[in-house]
């Protein structure tokens, strides 16, 4: 009886390396025994100016081929960041800071493509790959609020707030349902929503001017 050989010669197969690739059965252990009896070593080199990672594949028999992966920028990985939170990033980049992105972005319950949470770091990263310009503080000057700055600027409550935007009083964006609403500080000058809150509570009679429904005596 011939001996058993431990690791198979799959150099048969490089005739057809597609078909013995996929063959019904085949798991990954048995692949990476096949690749390693085809392959003889591989070379990486990095092309910087198109930013590439050239793969030189050194096959056994002399032969070789070349494959060519784009270089990740720094940034990016292989689970792309959900569009969700790229249409809010570009919507809100040059008006908040990245740290108020990410606290929206997590109050919303979004992560990462990575699965995590997000931070001001992580959001500029992301910035930084998309080309989406950033929020300056000093270029800011108040033009927009987020409710809850536009609520304290006229010292009134959010559910206040909601009703100037419901009643179409208090213009307001908002990229996407559940997304916070961007309010530009000029609108709340509006003269409607002046008169709502010049309006004050009904007078309260005096007791003093009531009648009383008893005789003196």
């Amino acid at each position: 009886m011939e001996p058993v050989d431990a690791d198979p010669d799959f150099t048969g197969f490089a005739q057809d390396l597609e078909a013995a690739w996929n063959v019904p059965g085949v798991d990954m252990r048995c692949r990476q025994q096949l690749l390693r009896a085809l392959i003889k070593d591989i070379v990486a080199e990095v092309d910087d100016d198109a930013r590439d990672v050239i793969h030189t594949i050194h096959w056994h028999g002399g032969q070789h081929s070349q494959v060519r992966v784009r270089k990740s920028k720094s940034g990016e990985h292989g689970q792309p960041t959900p569009e969700e939170a790229l249409a809010i990033m570009r919507s809100t980049a040059t008006r908040w800071s990245d740290a108020d992105i990410a606290a929206t972005l997590n109050r919303m319950g979004m992560q990462t493509g990575q699965g995590m949470t997000w931070t001001a770091c992580r959001v500029q990263s992301l910035r930084t790959v998309h080309k989406i310009s950033g929020y300056r503080s000093s270029n800011k000057n108040g033009e927009w609020l987020t409710m809850s700055e536009a609520a304290a600027r006229l010292g009134v409550s959010h559910v206040k707030i909601r009703r100037f935007i419901r009643d179409g009083i208090l213009p307001a964006d908002q990229v996407m349902r559940g997304a916070p609403h961007q309010i530009r500080a000029s609108d709340l000058e509006d003269e409607r929503i002046k008169a709502d809150l010049a309006r004050k509570t009904p007078r309260r009679i005096n007791d003093d001017d009531q009648k009383s429904l008893f005789s003196a005596n």
